[in-house]
């Protein structure tokens, strides 16, 4: 199972989860701190540590956590667990992050977001934001048996692939698919354009290139429409319209919503499933699926970075806090 490839028993990274409350459903560390990359970020060492803890229940949490580790969040601390939960589930993209903190000699920061948005997420791809860090390689620090989440997280992966293969030719290489992998949850991030170094995806995959086949290796060797030439690194899809068209029924909901607002003229009213079967005999289906990608994650990314200043403040002020 793809699942499998994503685990992870790094003793340095549990032994920093112990800080925190324990009733985690599933704790990952991702970034350039976990796996190395190219470029500006190639400092593993001096890299900052990215986590998510996924919760059952967020106010019961946060109220373990402000007692435990009060000083790790801003201002809104005050106004204790559930109005920290709100803020969590009702802005940005479902996760609230804690930055700057040091535990055991590292720099690190860490989301919180509750189990049930995290598995619509990855079904449904509302935010593609959490579900885009899962759609690269990252460490399972712990999971627990939580079926439906764990049957989510491989449907995010196979529809990383579906969707991929809609924006790829007949005929390409594993790092040209990584590469479309690994950039679905930068589409329209507006950071990317203000902020953020634009070789990110390319110094992510290029490093990395056994971890993402060791992610995706099996659902690519599974699935009937390719053909997966391993010892060559190559692969051939089906682009016949039937192909392509049987590729977009499975897509995300939220994906195929932006796909239906962008082609369905006013007035028309198509359904989905109409608009989807026009979608693939129409040349472009690459590039329409690209655009449905945009509308997700540009609001997205720009809601979860404006909820982040609030979320941050007087965190930055008061400099690294030490987990107690």
């Amino acid at each position: 199972m793809a699942l499998q490839a994503l685990q992870s028993s790094g003793v340095a990274l549990r032994k920093i989860l112990s800080h925190f409350p324990e009733e985690l459903s599933l704790a990952f560390a991702y970034g350039s701190g976990v796996y190395r990359q190219a470029g500006p970020s190639s400092n593993q060492k001096a890299a900052m540590l990215d986590f998510v803890f996924t919760v059952d229940n967020p106010v019961a949490w946060h109220s373990k956590n402000l007692k435990k580790n009060w000083n790790h969040y801003s201002f809104l601390k005050v106004f204790g667990p559930k109005i920290i939960t709100s803020v969590q589930n009702n802005y940005g993209a479902g996760v609230y992050y804690n930055p700057l903190i040091t535990c055991d000699g590292r720099l690190i920061k860490y989301g919180v977001i509750s189990t049930s948005v995290l598995i619509e997420d990855l079904l449904d791809w509302n935010n593609l934001y959490v579900a885009g860090r899962l759609q690269k390689p990252v460490k399972i620090i712990a999971m627990n048996e939580n079926v439906a989440l764990r049957s989510a997280l491989d449907k995010n992966l196979r529809s990383a692939v579906t969707t991929a293969f809609l924006m790829l030719p007949e005929s390409f290489s594993e790092e040209d698919l990584f590469l479309e992998i690994a950039g679905l949850s930068y589409s329209g991030d507006f950071r990317m354009v203000v902020g953020e170094d634009k070789a990110k995806v390319l110094n992510i995959v290029k490093p990395n290139m056994a971890h993402f086949r060791e992610l995706y290796g099996s659902i690519l060797q599974e699935n009937p429409q390719v053909v997966y030439k391993i010892q060559q690194g190559r692969l051939e899809i089906d682009k016949s319209p039937e192909g392509q068209f049987t590729q977009l029924m499975t897509l995300p909901k939220s994906l195929q919503r932006q796909i239906n607002h962008i082609m369905d003229p006013p007035g028309k009213n198509r359904d989905v499933e109409e608009t989807l079967l026009k979608v693939a005999h129409d040349p472009d289906c690459g590039e329409v699926v690209r655009l449905g990608l945009s509308a997700i994650v540009r609001p997205s990314s720009m809601r979860q970075s404006t909820k982040g200043i609030f979320t941050a403040v007087f965190i930055q002020r008061e400099g690294k806090e030490q987990v107690t």
